[in-house]
């Protein structure tokens, strides 16, 4: 999803015009571009409310511009300007992957059976599998960050900033691995079973643990509050004013059918929203659950069949990305200006940090918080080491990068234009489907965060859903860009509570995820038997059986810890009175 709103601006040079490293609304624009002239989805944008969005503009755009300034302050360092914000996250992601022990590479082997749901029980609490818990992430950011936002790495970076991108995406891993954590340790499971779970409650129970409770309050309602803005424009008006201009742009641009009816497109988007969103986070992982991998496989294989187009190139296409990362040739900075390129479009596209991990697989049915911790593992292998290599190859080996005057996705729309004049459909309908899962996701990121705000109140999660739906046509008729661009700059504000908590809290985390790896070692945690009672990847509803032999064996255990409290205490009198 990420590279949603306009975003921080990278400056190489001060005498050079400011590059947006984070614009895919312009970019995205030019997704016609290899068939139909520049601007077309422009142009088309101007059959929108016009004088409504006009009237935002020139009202909240003064306000979006100082705010954004501020929340993505550049360190200067010499003629480099790097975003403050982009230093909190990527420390972040090399302090933990360092202080945990390199997970990414140790831990990668006890994923695979925790992701198949071999080491959980479906009576177990949560409401989704591991997997729809990793299908319900990725769908929210895998999209148009990997798209558009490689293709403007490398125009601006070149090749090497992909390698750059890899290498943080690996770091990356970590951090979803800590939110994924800390967010089944200390979240919440309400009479009805569903789940209440996020950034939220490890900031607000988990320093009142250590010691701080009024700082974990303090920052706790602060990401809450931050959240339910944050999501509104990043993962709802964005996505829904691209996937409509999107679909214009490839059904003919101002002599679309659709090209004064956006509203319409919003209304088809909206109300297959609403059939999902309306079921709650168990819809959400169904659907997401099939969605990812659907679209997922269509991007493979189409870029695949680049590639087998382009197979000549491949090889050398490795090499440009690893001269031009550590010896640039013409890029303005060096090495450390293409490092900043791709660093800073790992850390949006993945959005580690963020701390979205941690409410999706709060759902999960687990008793063992860091379980998830090695699910949520997968999401920046998958996003940002995957997913961006295989878009940057495709970029890469045709050569556009040299010679197109395009960039963005009308860059990566050219790559799949160089198979046929048809392929670049197979980009439209990817792109669209990742801006639909997006929209599902982050729904429910906001639902989460506004149940902390509320006290889970089930009319303010009514009213939430109802709202989220309808900003789904409004935001495909209207550009709304300081809307977003304002609630862009508040989605990453989201990092500074999120990770100011996750290093307070790092002790617990170190020993959460060394001690379910020391127990799946030595066979204290094995997998689930009988094979029936696993969670797996699909159907995770216990029959009534099941749940009947849980609850026995629940009280079973209760009943030993009584007798072995008994026991203790029986021995501690007897000690005291031997002792007078």
């Amino acid at each position: 999803m990420l590279g949603a709103g306009p975003g921080p601006i990278l400056r190489t040079n001060p005498s050079l015009a400011p590059v947006r490293m984070n614009s895919i609304t312009e970019h995205l624009s030019q997704l016609s571009a290899v068939e139909a002239p520049t601007g077309t989805l422009q142009a088309a944008g101007t059959v929108q409310a016009a004088g409504i969005d006009q009237a935002i503009e020139s009202f909240l755009g003064p306000i979006a511009q100082t705010f954004s300034s501020i929340v993505f302050f550049e360190l200067r360092i010499g003629d480099l300007g790097i975003p403050l914000i982009v230093v909190w996250l990527m420390a972040a992601a090399v302090f933990l992957t360092i202080y945990l022990r390199f997970q990414p590479v140790t831990g990668l082997k006890y994923s695979l059976g925790i992701i198949r749901g071999r080491f959980t029980r479906k009576t177990d609490p949560g409401q989704v599998s591991s997997f729809q818990a990793l299908a319900t992430e990725l769908s929210g950011t895998v999209g148009l960050g990997n798209i558009a936002g490689v293709a403007v790495a490398i125009t601006v970076g070149g090749p090497g900033a992909a390698l750059w991108i890899i290498i943080f995406g690996f770091f990356a891993m970590t951090v979803k691995m800590a939110e994924a954590t800390l967010g089944v340790k200390y979240r919440r499971i309400n009479d009805d079973g569903t789940v209440a779970g996020g950034p939220m409650y490890y900031l607000r129970d988990g320093l009142a643990e250590i010691g701080r409770p009024k700082l974990g309050k303090f920052l706790a309602a602060f990401y809450a509050l931050t959240s339910v803005i944050g999501v509104i424009g990043a993962g709802n008006l964005f996505q829904a004013n691209q996937a409509a201009s999107i679909l214009v742009g490839a059904t003919g641009g101002e002599d679309s059918f659709l090209a004064d009816k956006l509203w319409l497109i919003g209304v088809v988007i909206a109300a297959l929203t609403a059939l999902v969103i309306l079921g709650g986070i168990r819809k959400i992982g169904q659907w997401t659950s099939k969605l990812t991998p659907m679209m997922a496989i269509l991007y493979f294989l189409s870029v695949i069949v680049i590639l087998i187009v382009n197979a000549g190139a491949i090889p050398g296409a490795f090499v440009l990305m690893v001269e031009g990362a550590f010896s640039p040739d013409g890029i303005a900075g060096g090495i450390v200006g293409v490092a900043i390129v791709g660093i800073q479009r790992a850390l949006f596209s993945n959005a580690a940090g963020i701390g979205s991990a941690a409410m999706a697989h709060a759902a999960s049915k687990t008793t063992k918080p860091a379980t998830e911790g090695f699910v949520a593992m997968w999401e920046p292998l998958i996003d940002s080491v995957i997913v961006c290599t295989l878009t940057a190859l495709a970029i890469i080996t045709t050569g556009l990068y040299t010679t197109s005057t395009e960039d963005g996705i009308g860059l990566t729309a050219e790559a799949f234009g160089t198979v046929s004049s048809w392929f670049p459909i197979l980009l439209t309908v990817a792109v669209v489907l990742f801006a639909f899962s997006t929209i599902l996701a982050y729904g429910y990121y906001g639902q989460q965060a506004l149940g902390y705000l509320t006290g889970n109140s089930k009319k303010a999660d009514k009213a939430y859903q109802i709202f989220w739906i309808l900003a789904v046509i409004v935001g495909a008729s209207m550009s709304l860009e300081s809307v977003i661009a304002f609630s862009d700059a508040i989605f990453f504000l989201m990092a500074l509570p999120n990770l100011l908590g996750i290093y307070f809290l790092c002790r617990i985390l170190r020993l959460e995820i060394l001690r379910l790896r020391k127990k799946i070692d030595v066979g204290v945690v094995t997998e689930i038997s009988p094979p029936e009672l696993q969670v797996g990847m699909g159907d995770h509803e216990p029959t009534s059986e099941q749940v009947a032999a849980a609850e026995a064996g629940r009280r079973r255990k209760r009943d030993r810890l009584r007798e072995v409290r008994s026991t203790l205490k029986e021995k501690k009198l007897a000690r005291a009175k031997k002792g007078e």
